[in-house]
């Protein structure tokens, strides 16, 4: 970059010696009459300054690559220096309460996973990746297609980042959505054939009468103004259709040629997985197709130059002429161009989950099983390399109770595994060195909180969750359920006796999860039911101080520190 400003510099010195030169040599001409050797130095001169002009733009957008490629890499230092939290795009508006676990694990918000992996700039990218992540209905086919996808896309760095910059000119406007509904629709402007024909030809007929005029010398006026009412007559008849039908091109709020470049750097690729020859393939026609629908925006935006549209619409029909070929283009492109938005929304998509194994020093593509999740050094994607702790965990079809003291890294086991199971479920790389999981559907009650205005308690909430997770494993057997604290809205006994029943009924429709507890009296239930494992976070202390290694291990807590740590806060002594 600093080679491009340098040289930026210079070109720009060039330029204003040229144009001082031009100043100069231009009084001579004026005041010597215009001598022979005088108008070629002016010639050359000003034809070096052209040249000048085009490299200067040139080298401008070689600096403002540059600069972009810099700031994509930045922020991927940020994501494996932990700093990703300072990102503004948090997904903020796919937040819902009501999600079955993007909550609880972190999937959308502030410090969540949209926030960490997301690299998309455009609407239907970032529609793709919050989709991917919270709608999950890939087939076991389709999760290892993008898988291959991801993994092809994760080395070719340079490409990826490229793609990153040119999808930031398009930027994210909702009236994407709208601009690829109303392109697909192939509604026809005017449907009857006399009309379109006259409004076609119209202008042509002006234009005879005219010049007929000027070559016959006709003196008089009325055939001109008699055009000009019959066209004002056509203006009238028509405007507002023209204006309504030429709406959704006339308001774009960028460039269509943005999508030219991008569709043209993903053309000039040599893929080698299925999936990013498909979507390539979708968009064989598309530069073309965008190339010819910016000329027609471009056109429809001479309305905001009124006297020229004004004058255009009078003697060209412009308005029209723009509407009859917005609906040429419906009549080629309309079947196919909203599966073009899907598939760039799609490879962008792709591109967000391919930074996870640049960024993530504990990454692998995970393998689909029959009825089990395992996996060797599992660890919280959200978590920083330096900071994090990794488990192995085996768990066919079984029930685990995992009990621990407070802060011994229980609950964010639980969303170790839930968050990978998410990613893997996308098909995307997981945090682990290997790993293996099934196809299920993933509940999960853990960020419980009351709601005032529905009069709901914390307690009745966590009622409501649970029950979801029943219901929800009665009609879908492969079932992921995630239950933290289980019933801690309230007193112990009913804790208990609620929390067993809860597990029974789990256990006996075959569900597969994960349940956290302090109360080491739930885990003897393990003995009822042999699908029911203990496993448990425990710590120690050393030099009146605690120390925690954040390691699974089997069997239930034999460590507490509620004690401790109340003496530790100054509360008790």
């Amino acid at each position: 970059m600093a080679k491009h400003t340098r040289t930026s510099d210079i070109v720009g010195y060039v330029k204003l010696l040229d144009i001082v030169v031009l100043c100069v040599v231009a009084y001579f001409l004026v005041t010597r009459g215009f001598p022979v050797w005088l108008v070629i130095i002016s010639s050359v001169v000003l034809i070096e300054l052209i040249i000048f002009f085009v490299l200067h733009r040139i080298l401008f957008e070689k600096i403002a690559y540059s600069v972009g490629i810099i700031e994509i890499n930045k922020r991927h230092m940020s994501r494996i220096s932990g700093e990703w939290a300072n990102f503004e795009d948090t997904g903020e508006e796919f937040v819902n309460s009501e999600h079955f676990y993007s909550g609880d694990l972190d999937i959308v918000g502030k410090k969540s996973c949209f926030q960490f992996l997301n690299t998309t700039h455009t609407w239907f990218g970032r529609q793709s990746f919050a989709e991917s992540i919270l709608e999950q209905k890939f087939s076991a086919e389709e999760i290892m297609r993008r898988q291959d996808a991801v993994g092809e896309l994760s080395k070719n760095i340079d490409f990826s980042n490229n793609m990153e910059f040119n999808f930031a000119k398009i930027g994210v406007h909702a009236s994407a959505k709208k601009l690829s509904d109303e392109l697909s629709n192939h509604r026809i402007f005017i449907k009857s054939k006399t009309s379109k024909f006259m409004l076609m030809y119209a202008p042509v007929l002006t234009f005879i009468i005219i010049l007929a005029a000027l070559i016959y010398q006709v003196k008089t006026l009325y055939p001109l103004v008699g055009i000009i009412i019959f066209v004002q007559g056509m203006v009238w008849a028509f405007g507002a259709n023209s204006q309504k039908y030429l709406g959704s091109v006339a308001g774009l709020p960028y460039k269509l040629s943005s999508y030219v470049n991008v569709i043209k750097i993903i053309k000039s690729q040599n893929f080698v997985c299925e999936k990013l020859k498909q979507l390539q393939s979708s968009l064989l026609s598309a530069d073309r197709a965008f190339a010819e629908l910016n000329e027609i925006a471009d056109k429809t935006n001479v309305k905001h130059n009124a006297p020229l549209w004004y004058f255009l619409n009078i003697f060209l029909l412009w308005d029209y002429s723009c509407a009859i070929a917005l609906e040429a283009w419906k009549n080629k492109y309309s079947a196919v161009s909203g599966d073009w938005f899907l598939a760039l929304g799609e490879l962008e998509s792709l591109l967000s989950f391919s930074v996870f194994p640049n960024v993530c020093d504990n990454t692998c593509r995970p393998a689909i099983s029959e009825k089990s999740i395992v996996a060797r050094e599992i660890g919280h994607p959200l978590i920083s390399n330096a900071n994090r702790v990794n488990n192995d965990f085996h768990n066919e079809n079984q029930i685990f109770i995992i009990s621990g003291s407070n802060m011994s890294g229980k609950t964010t086991f639980m969303r170790t595994v839930g968050i990978n199971l998410v990613l893997a479920r996308a098909g995307s790389f997981v945090c682990a060195k290997e790993m293996q999981f099934f196809l299920a559907e993933i509940k999960t009650s853990m960020r419980i909180t009351d709601d005032l205005n529905e009069g709901i308690s914390t307690f009745y909430a966590e009622l409501k969750r649970i029950k979801g997770i029943i219901e929800l494993c009665e009609t879908e057997p492969r079932t992921i359920f995630l239950i933290d604290e289980i019933f801690r809205g309230t007193n112990s006994a009913d804790r208990l006796a609620g929390a067993k029943a809860v597990l029974a009924k789990l256990q006996s429709l075959g569900a597969t999860g994960l349940i956290t507890t302090h109360d080491l009296e739930l885990c003897e239930i393990s003995s009822e039911y042999p699908r029911i494992k203990n496993f448990s976070f425990r710590e120690n202390f050393r030099d009146n101080k605690i120390f925690f290694d954040y390691k699974l291990n089997p069997g239930k807590s034999t460590t507490t520190n509620a004690k401790y740590l109340m003496k530790m806060v100054g509360i008790t002594h």
